[in-house]
């Protein structure tokens, strides 16, 4: 930075004297105060629980009341949460938001210019929900792991029968099925008929039973019968785990409090959603009950919304949306809308930013669901989709779905599918008038329908 430059920054005015600025290493954390705080100003901790209690005393002693550190990996986890009760104000900042100067990247530079930004106040504090929502959302996360790393040896499974060349996880839509684990049990067991292993299928399974017999014809091999062996137990396994952190998601589900605004009731369902499967909602709750009396609005009412997404919403951000100043900064910070750059007059750039969260993927894989959706969102959806492809048309309904929730969790509203009908008749009034526009251009005239009779 030329004097001049550092001239122009020093005559910035100071909106937090008090801070503090630190840079996160796995082994070692370097914190900068201001000037005169302290004889060294620039101090060295390591990353020990006793170390980060010393290092809180420190700031007190320096009198520091606030604190900015960039979001390293998980390394930040632990010193956020010990200041945090010791009664420190912390700022978690995107490390996009405080690059240095290029060629002048040291840890005494990084911590001393997070110090400086944060003290004349040019750094946000990134969004963090309360403690008990923090909990839930690393057992939502660390479930989600489990089913990951269970998926993973299904394809274990998968490649055995392969090398087998037995078809059966190609009939069958789902070989973790109930008639998938039978006939996969039966094989293992010793049972090498595939009449026999076909008749192992339940009723509902809509391929024929010669179809599932000739799929069961395979060339049997010791090692790849031990593969399959292993891979189904540790898939099992993984089972038993999932069931496990669900009986610790119930319980710290039950430690929410009501919402004020829940009916002792659930209600009905009123829409007709789109299919969506439930095999990964844990077993032992009634994840839309739970959610409705924690929420106070039942989410799962909306197109594309299932319990799966509601739960992500609540791990993710919690039931106060008032975080948000509005639903355009709740979409912007999810990055579902268009990031506008404009340059020298002329409009550079209008896509969407790229941002890492689950509940911006879980909102957009409740859009994909909704192109065969028979109300205004599917209807919107397969407009956006003619319109600028599927895509666009994707972000631009997971959009929607996310003005939408912010509005149900701020009034506490039941979703009504029938403020959308000005929508749609309006959506037909341009469609008329586009094709009448189109027709005149061609030299022909559209006249309406006659009354049958």
């Amino acid at each position: 930075m030329s004097k001049k430059s550092k001239r122009r920054c020093d005559q910035l005015p100071v909106l937090h004297p008090d801070a503090a600025g630190i840079d996160v290493g796995a082994s070692e954390l370097f914190v900068a105060v201001a000037a005169g705080r302290d004889s060294q100003p620039v101090r060295r901790f390591p990353t020990f629980t006793r170390d980060l209690n010393e290092l809180a005393d420190w700031l007190q002693a320096c009198g520091i009341h606030s604190v900015a550190m960039e979001s390293t990996s998980v390394y930040w986890i632990p010193v956020y949460q010990i200041l945090e009760t010791r009664g420190f104000e912390v700022y978690l900042v995107n490390a996009q938001h405080v690059k240095n100067v290029p060629g002048r990247k040291t840890d005494v530079s990084d911590c001393q210019w997070i110090q400086y930004l944060h003290s004349v106040g040019l750094l946000r504090g990134s969004f963090r929900p309360p403690g008990v929502i923090c909990a839930i959302r690393s057992l939502w996360r660390h479930r989600g792991s489990l089913i990951q790393m269970a998926a993973e040896h299904v394809l274990h499974i998968q490649k055995a029968l392969d090398q087998m060349n037995l078809q059966i996880h190609r009939v069958l839509n789902d070989i973790t099925g109930l008639s998938g684990l039978r006939i996969l049990d039966a094989i293992l067991a010793g049972d090498r008929d595939p009449v026999h292993l076909a008749r192992l299928c339940h009723s509902r399974v809509k391929s024929s039973e010669d179809t599932i017999a000739k799929s069961l014809e395979g060339d049997y091999r010791p090692e790849h019968l031990f593969a399959l062996k292993q891979s189904l137990a540790a898939f099992r396994y993984y089972q038993t785990l999932v069931a496990e952190a669900d009986q610790e998601l119930a319980k710290q589900l039950n430690e929410l409090n009501t919402a004020e605004t829940a009916p002792a009731t659930l209600p009905e369902r009123t829409k007709a959603s789109p299919y969506q499967r439930r095999r990964y909602e844990p077993k032992n709750i009634d994840l839309r009950g739970e959610l409705y009396r924690i929420f106070g609005v039942d989410l799962t009412n909306v197109p594309g919304v299932s319990a799966i997404t509601a739960q992500t919403i609540l791990c993710e951000i919690g039931t106060d949306v008032s975080q948000f100043r509005n639903a355009s900064a709740f979409a912007s910070w999810l990055g579902l809308c268009p990031e506008k750059k404009v340059s020298g007059g002329k409009v550079l750039y209008t896509k969407s930013r790229r941002v890492r969260s689950r509940v911006a993927t879980a909102l957009r894989m409740g859009a994909h669901s909704l192109h065969h959706a028979k109300d205004y969102l599917g209807e919107f959806f397969r407009r956006i989709t003619r319109k600028l492809g599927k895509p666009q048309a994707v972000t631009a309904t997971a959009h929607k779905l996310a003005r939408i929730i912010y509005h149900l969790l701020s009034t506490k509203e039941a979703y009504n599918e029938g403020v959308f009908h000005k929508c749609e008749e309006e959506t037909l009034r341009r469609a008329e008038m586009r094709l009448r526009r189109q027709a005149a251009q061609l030299g022909f005239q559209i006249l309406p329908a006659a009354p049958n009779g």
